[in-house]
């Protein structure tokens, strides 16, 4: 059993990279395999509508995101986190859920029956919209999306700020061992 952490964030060590290794921990500490994937600094391109997906399960656009798709296929849960960039998830997150989306879809709906869910991470506001944002991707390619004792958001600015917010953080931890729960419940 394996969860992966995808991290949407181009600042290496902000606060969504905090908030989603604290929710691994907590799946990890259920026996559960986990692995951080960082966005930044990876060459992810927007999609160009070629709809060659359409056809088969590949991109034709050579960059980073192909090999992180067979990661997402193989783990048993994907949380896809993300920061508030002008109200709203990153371009960069933005750009891999739509190709993911996009092959996935269109190629036998590898990740239905899967367990997912977002995590936000704000300075002051657009969380709920950037949650719900996540969320729909989940939703529309058929993963079961637990919750936890909130919304699954944080805040903080400055790099290590959302070690600050206790709640955040704990709703991060709940969400992280309803993620492990829901794993076994579904694999048992």
């Amino acid at each position: 059993m394996k969860a992966i952490g995808i991290v949407g964030s181009p600042r290496k060590k902000g606060n969504t990279e905090i908030i989603t290794r604290y929710t691994l921990k907590a799946i990890g500490e259920e026996g559960i395999e986990t692995e951080l994937i960082r966005l930044a600094g990876l060459n992810i391109r927007p999609c160009n509508a070629c709809m060659v997906c359409e056809k088969e399960e590949t991109c034709p656009i050579d960059d980073d995101l192909f090999p992180i798709y067979r990661k997402m296929k193989e783990a048993d849960a994907i949380i896809l986190a993300s920061p508030v960039y002008f109200g709203s998830a990153t371009a960069l997150l933005k750009a891999f859920m739509e190709r993911t989306g996009y092959i996935a879809y269109n190629n036998g709906r590898p990740f239905e029956g899967k367990v997912g869910g977002p995590l936000v991470v704000a300075e002051r506001s657009g969380q709920n919209f950037t949650s719900a944002e996540l969320t729909c991707w989940f939703q529309i390619l058929g993963f079961f999306t637990p919750g936890s004792t909130y919304w699954n958001i944080a805040f903080g600015g400055e790099k290590g700020e959302v070690e600050k917010d206790q709640e955040g953080l704990s709703t991060a931890w709940n969400f992280g061992k309803n993620i492990a729960f829901l794993i076994k419940k579904l694999k048992a």
